[in-house]
């Protein structure tokens, strides 16, 4: 191709793309280093520019690569999701150029795993009232603080922090967005048990850590605005994800009820039936969402996905119970460990009710979401806001 040469990005293209990788004799069986020359092949994420994992293509042709390396390693989406869903994004949009060759290779082929340093004790569904501080000094900042319900922090690298640096603005100006090396001094890590047994998630301690100013995404003041960012694309990666007709857990249900015949009675036939309609209405609200993605970020839509989502899963994971009888208040597994995701197929009705009651709080409340929906995607008038011009430091807390 000669200098100057335009080559439009098509699935044609892409497939003849990948064909070229797959032709040119990287070993599969050498998984790091396939997965690190993929990357470098621009087919990572299409979408993404060149040089950084991608070829600057529409998002939609990323199913086209997926099909055509089906057969070849594969990211670990469970350990990865934090890092692939979530801080990718927010450092392409606003991490330096130094900061997007640094981080987004490895982050992508799984060598450094990440996880999120937003909620607090204090600062949950109300994020912006968080209170770990970050004090400059120097070239350095110093932070100090409690983090808690954090995916995967025992395995992480690096993670994605959302720190008060000016508490004397109001609560929503005054936070700035860091990456913070998990192996800094001063970062202590404890695991939460859970309802299931198991503690996926950690209280995170940060006593006097210090992180260069390097590693802060965006300006100092402006870590709501690129929070806003990471949250928009974790609902998305939770509530958005592709699933074929019939799948997830409304095809969970669907087996018992067909492989047991005993189970059946009238009243559970109809609450499935009315479940399935809403699991495929939410599936190609999801497949509409994925299209839109295609032209920019993703907006507030995305939280009436992930709400979908929560209610979907919780009643569905009821139903499995309740259609099981006693059988189904069995539980198989209460061994406490450190798991890395959530294996809702792998294991019991029991899990999946209990680990379902999470979907409606995690990644923004079912509470916080409705608010989300009805006043970015409906336009209904906002809840009045006492505190909006409030300086921090002046709040109840």
């Amino acid at each position: 191709m000669t200098k100057g040469t335009f080559v439009a990005l098509d699935d044609k293209t892409i497939r003849e793309r990948a064909a070229a990788f797959l032709a040119a004799g990287h070993d599969p069986g050498r998984r790091l280093e396939f997965l690190r020359a993929r990357f470098d092949a621009g087919l990572a994420w299409v979408h993404f520019p060149e040089g950084l994992g991608g070829l600057g293509a529409p998002r939609e042709l990323q199913n086209v690569v997926e099909q055509e390396l089906a057969r070849t390693p594969q990211l670990d989406t469970g350990v990865q999701a934090i890092g692939l869903g979530m801080a990718a994004p927010t450092i392409l949009a606003f991490g330096t150029e130094e900061q997007r060759r640094r981080f987004l290779r490895p982050l992508w082929t799984g060598e450094e795993i990440w996880c999120q340093l937003f909620s607090e004790p204090g600062a949950g569904s109300d994020l912006a009232t968080l209170g770990t501080r970050a004090v400059r000094d120097g070239d350095e900042w110093v932070v100090d603080g409690q983090k808690v319900w954090t995916s995967g922090a025992h395995h992480a690298r690096w993670a994605i922090l959302v720190a008060r640096t000016d508490a004397d603005v109001p609560k929503h100006r005054g936070l700035t967005y860091f990456v913070c090396d998990m192996h800094a001094p001063g970062v202590e890590v404890r695991p939460l048990r859970q309802i299931t047994g198991e503690a996926e998630f950690n209280e995170v301690f940060l006593t006097g850590v210090r992180l260069g100013d390097d590693l802060r995404l965006g300006e100092v003041g402006d870590g709501w605005r690129v929070a806003q960012t990471t949250l928009m694309n974790e609902r998305v990666a939770i509530g958005g994800a592709p699933v074929r007709r019939g799948g997830g857990m409304v095809g969970v249900v669907a087996e018992t009820w067909r492989s047991r015949p005993e189970l059946r009675t009238h009243d559970l036939h109809q609450r499935l039936l009315r479940l399935w309609v809403e699991a495929e209405v939410t599936r190609l609200a999801g497949a509409r969402l994925r299209e839109q993605l295609s032209a920019g970020q993703p907006g507030p839509e995305g939280s009436g996905m992930k709400l979908s989502f929560a209610s979907l899963n919780q009643a569905l994971s009821g139903l499995d119970v309740e259609m099981r009888g006693e059988e189904g208040l069995g539980y198989d597994d209460w061994t406490f460990r450190r798991s890395d995701s959530v294996d809702f197929f792998g294991r019991g009705p029991g899990y999946r009710y209990l680990r379902a009651k999470g979907n409606s709080i995690e990644g923004g409340t079912s509470e916080i979401l409705r608010n989300i929906v009805a006043e970015r995607v409906l336009g209904l008038p906002s809840e009045p806001r006492v505190d909006k011009d409030v300086p921090w430091k002046n709040l109840p807390r």
